[in-house]
């Protein structure tokens, strides 16, 4: 199994180490035809993007991709802040990039009070303490990232299940449904062999990603070779290994939409 492209990695523009050029670079020397810059959504209240720096970032994006013949996608992490599936990726900001990923985290500015204690407190008190989620926290949760796939053009759920819990199977059978990728995160083990088992039955696709803070990760694989070797799905259902690029929704969209 080889990598073909890493569509999760940050820079200093958000929790990152190292600079765009210097993922790109990393991106070459792992054997990678295309890497994201993938940064911080708007609303991460310690280490999110800045509208106002989206000029530069994609100025050094150009420069990156130019030097190193990789080809170098501006996309963001964005964050999920509310159970009715909104993110801090607004209308107007859908122009600026090229990929979309979303994930659930901590420390954000949520929509409501409401809405951080259902997704984000609930969920993370019973990561904490080891206790098993209620069913209505896996209810909201699941709830919350179903509205987001069907209301976002989103092309990866990055994460799934780290600090948060939902029902798998219905995301995935949603994602399957509107042609969302479910990460497989290389920085953290966020599932178990046998929920990616139960969520490859559902005809969702994968892609690999390392989440990289920091250039030597670009390309890092470790981690899911672990689980795959554990787990038994096709390695036909990851779209970003041997040769294979996804087809993103979120390109589709803009090419209809903006």
């Amino acid at each position: 199994m080889k990598l073909t492209s890493d569509y999760h990695t940050h820079t200093p523009y958000s929790h990152g180490k190292n600079t765009v050029l210097e993922n790109a670079k990393a991106a070459k020397n792992a054997g990678l035809k295309e890497v994201g810059i993938t940064d911080h959504g708007f609303n991460h209240l310690l280490f999110g993007l800045k509208r106002n720096n989206l000029s530069d970032l994609r100025a050094e994006i150009v420069e990156a991709e130019k030097l190193t013949g990789v080809k170098v996608l501006l996309g963001m992490e964005s964050n999920l802040i509310s159970v009715d599936g909104e993110t801090d990726m607004k209308e107007s900001d859908l122009q600026y990039f090229d990929l979309y990923l979303c994930g659930i985290h901590e420390v954000l500015k949520y929509k409501s009070f409401s809405d951080m204690r259902n997704i984000m407190l609930k969920n993370y008190t019973a990561y904490k303490f080891g206790r098993t989620p209620s069913e209505s926290v896996v209810k909201t949760t699941t709830k919350a990232y179903i509205n987001a796939i069907k209301n976002n053009p989103i092309d990866i759920l990055t994460h799934i299940n780290y600090k948060c819990y939902c029902n798998l199977e219905e995301v995935a059978k949603c994602c399957a449904d509107y042609g969302t990728y479910i990460e497989l995160n290389t920085k953290k083990r966020h599932i178990s062999p046998d929920e990616l088992n139960l969520m490859a039955k559902t005809g969702v696709k994968f892609v690999i990603d390392s989440d990289a803070h920091s250039a030597d990760r670009v390309g890092d694989i470790k981690i899911a070779q672990e689980l795959l070797s554990e787990a038994d799905i096709p390695l036909e259902l990851i779209e970003n290994i041997d040769g294979r690029l996804p087809n993103f929704r979120f390109k589709e969209y803009k090419a209809k939409h903006i």
